[in-house]
């Protein structure tokens, strides 16, 4: 049990920082092209190309997240079926 305590205070802990790194406004960088395109188009739209790109940016990694915790929960389901088989 102390095991699963330990993990639910890891995967709450990660999850505020990503939170914290995801609404941070200082971590905007942009490639060369995406820069150069930014500073034509203006204020308003190059915030919006700055929302994308970490829109872009985060989606594979809330899907890799999601299947290992899918694949963590299953592991621990077949684990708690062979103990209590015991």
């Amino acid at each position: 049990m102390p095991y699963f305590c330990i993990m639910k205070k890891m995967l709450i802990f990660f999850g505020i920082i990503c939170l914290l790194l995801f609404f941070s406004n200082t971590g905007f960088t942009q490639c060369a092209m995406c820069t150069k395109t930014a500073q034509q188009l203006g204020e308003k739209p190059a915030l919006g190309l700055n929302q994308g790109i970490l829109y872009l940016m985060f989606s594979p990694f809330i899907i890799v997240g999601f299947i290992a915790y899918r694949w963590w929960k299953n592991n621990k389901a077949i684990e708690d079926d062979e103990i209590k088989q015991q």
